[in-house]
């Protein structure tokens, strides 16, 4: 570890302006992303006595070999420009948003013709209304399933709708009066949309509306003797009743909001959210992180940023009730009106139903941390022995913080791959994995591999410097030499591995095998195993990488031999590649409907001119291509 002192800048030389701050380590990796209204001042608190820093804060600075910063203009730039940093080199001491996955919404893409109502995560799109997110999708589904027969909104895939406008029909929801059959002409397109906004104003709050119409219709069909129609809207009253009943009303006052509450120890922070739409909380999640090198302050904001950050397209409610204020939560405010397109407010509720709902999702999280803490005794402990039992047993120079696993996988040597898996700090980090197509697919695992790590280590060799970013700043691939190798293999396999490493004269690699019978680790240079003892927690992580390599070697195996078995009617035609099959195919739905076109209905396609469609159609039907021909002059075409 290097002392702070080494690397510290002078006083004098850092700016007093606004701007944004980056640790790098010796591999000139970024740890640490920071902003600051006060360069100097906030640089310089960090390069005091040790002892008086929090010990992740200690761990930070010593593991950095430098510092390097940025001047921006005001501090809603230094927002903008910290989110952007951190997103892009993930440093390993901030907090990381554990939650990743895309929540579902209730979606109607009101900029269709006739509106659909379905389930989608992911990226908002332009012209679809959302509602949620709510926790599970099958939540959803209930929902619309028992207001489709009040609103009957269309539900079905572009592709059912097209089919059912062919052959005349509606779908089964059309036949039990839970869709109202535009397909068909049943309603106009405008009669659907306008079913489609009383759905949209519904779920967004405006309720009581419909509820009255409904028992007003039905108390009139009573008056004229019309009892079963009667019934149907008592059923239809019902139907809303229950929908409503699903979400508990918690703020009178229709207030949209997503209420944040944080729990902390020394190592980990559990997060709660409750996402309250219409005075409703319409969906709930938490999460539990490791702490970085950050105060509460801090956590809250990069917590903002990382769940509304424009790339995963969360929509941003009116109000955001949080803990504790970050400093500067004003330009944080600024940024997040930006992404909703109107005032966005960040506060700590102080009284009232929304204080009273903070201290609720505050208890969740406490404990949801408890909860974690019994389930996952000891876990940092347990990684923490097994890296240092790794270090100690395989004399390596250090502990092996980063550790590259590799596996090959084919079947008697047809579609050979290989696969490289990465765990930092003993746990998996997907998102450097990478998987290898082997050029000389012949079947030996030996060679395979070698040809895997000569490829995986020649980025190393090749680069003039180890540096973490291309030219045009985005993450080089393996930009960051591993601690230590892990192949699935024994002796042959390790020996393999280790030549390709000393081809390309990388020596302060370590490199080990583990073999599946008996579950001994390989030396390169070494006649017999080590043995490590059944219950040893450095066993238990090799044997975690070892699988995960070989998991991912194998299911890449199998998408490339499936891929491979796949015939299409339109493989082997000439000019007609992957996209121009997946072209048609979109259009027409199916082979056999692109049987049935003509020449004119094949060149509407993109790509697919007069030449092409005629090869197209003479391949499907069985002929002989003629001479094509130029629908509009007539001419024949070479």
């Amino acid at each position: 570890m290097a002392s702070p002192a080494s690397y510290r800048p002078r006083t004098g030389e850092i700016p007093t302006e606004p701007g944004v701050y980056r640790f790098r380590d010796q591999h000139d990796r970024v740890i640490y992303v920071g902003k600051a209204s006060n360069l100097r001042s906030r640089l310089s608190s960090y390069f005091q006595d040790l002892s008086a820093l929090h010990p992740r804060t200690r761990q930070m600075v010593t593991t950095g070999a430098r510092v390097e910063w940025t001047v921006v203009r005001n501090e809603v730039e230094a927002l903008q420009l910290e989110y952007s940093w951190i997103k892009e080199f993930d440093p390993r001491f901030n907090v990381k948003y554990r939650d990743d996955k895309s929540y579902p919404y209730l979606a109607v893409t009101m900029g269709e013709e006739h509106p659909r109502a379905q389930v989608m995560r992911g990226k908002k799109r332009t012209g679809t209304r959302y509602f949620g997110p709510y926790t599970h999708a099958w939540a959803i589904r209930e929902t619309l399933d028992t207001l489709l027969r009040v609103f009957p909104l269309r539900t079905c895939s572009a592709g059912v709708f097209r089919r059912a406008q062919q052959v005349g029909r509606p779908c089964l929801l059309g036949y039990i009066d839970k869709c109202s059959a535009p397909c068909v002409g049943r309603v106009s397109a405008d009669e659907h949309r306008g079913i489609a906004e009383d759905f949209c104003d519904f779920m967004a709050g405006d309720t009581a509306r419909f509820v009255r119409r409904l028992e007003t219709q039905m108390r009139q069909a009573a008056a004229e003797l019309d009892f079963e129609t009667a019934a149907r809207l008592r059923d239809d009253v019902g139907a809303l009743t229950r929908a409503l009943e699903r979400s508990a009303v918690v703020l009178p006052d229709s207030t949209d909001a997503d209420v944040f509450a944080l729990a902390d120890d020394e190592l980990e922070v559990a997060v709660q959210v409750f996402h309250v739409r219409g005075g409703r909380v319409r969906g709930q999640r938490g999460w539990v992180s490791e702490k970085g090198a950050e105060d509460m302050g801090s956590i809250v904001e990069h917590l903002l940023q990382q769940v509304y950050g424009p790339e995963r397209g969360e929509v941003v409610p009116r109000e955001v009730l949080v803990p504790v204020l970050p400093e500067g939560h004003e330009e944080l405010e600024i940024w997040l009106s930006g992404l909703r397109g109107s005032r966005v407010r960040v506060r700590i509720p102080q009284r009232g139903d929304k204080k009273t709902l903070m201290q609720t999702v505050g208890r969740n999280a406490e404990q949801a941390l408890a909860r974690h803490k019994i389930t996952r005794s000891g876990d940092l402990t347990l990684r923490s022995q097994a890296l240092q039992e790794l270090h100690e047993t395989l004399e390596l120079d250090d502990a092996p913080l980063r550790i590259e696993s590799f596996d090959i996988s084919h079947v008697q040597g047809s579609d050979v791959v290989g696969s490289m898996v990465v765990f930092e700090d003993g746990l998996a980090r997907k998102s450097e994995y990478r998987r290898f197509i082997v050029r000389q697919g012949t079947g030996d695992d030996t060679a395979a591999m070698h040809e895997v790590l000569t490829r995986r280590f020649r980025h190393l060799v090749q680069a003039p410097t180890p540096t973490p970013t291309q030219d045009d700043g985005r993450p080089s691939k393996f930009a960051y030499p591993p601690n230590l190798v892990v192949v699935d293999g024994g002796l042959p396999q390790v020996r393999a591995a280790q030549q390709a490493l000393s081809d390309l004269g990388i020596t302060d690699v370590a490199v080990v095998g583990l073999a599946k019978r008996l579950e001994e680790v390989w030396l390169p240079d070494q006649e017999y195993p080590v043995v490590l003892p059944r219950s040893s927690e450095a066993l238990y992580l090799l044997q975690r990488v070892r699988d995960e390599a070989h998991r991912f070697a194998n299911a890449f195996h199998r998408q490339r031999r499936s891929r491979s078995m796949t015939v299409s009617a339109l493989d082997g035609i000439p000019g007609l590649g992957p996209a121009r099959q997946k072209a048609l195919l979109r259009h027409f739905g199916s082979v056999k409907a692109l049987r049935a076109a003509d020449l004119t209905q094949l060149q509407e396609v993109p790509g697919v001119g007069p030449a092409l469609a005629q090869t197209v159609l003479a391949r499907l039907r069985d002929e002989q291509p003629g001479p094509a021909v130029n629908l509009s002059t007539g001419e024949v075409l070479d």
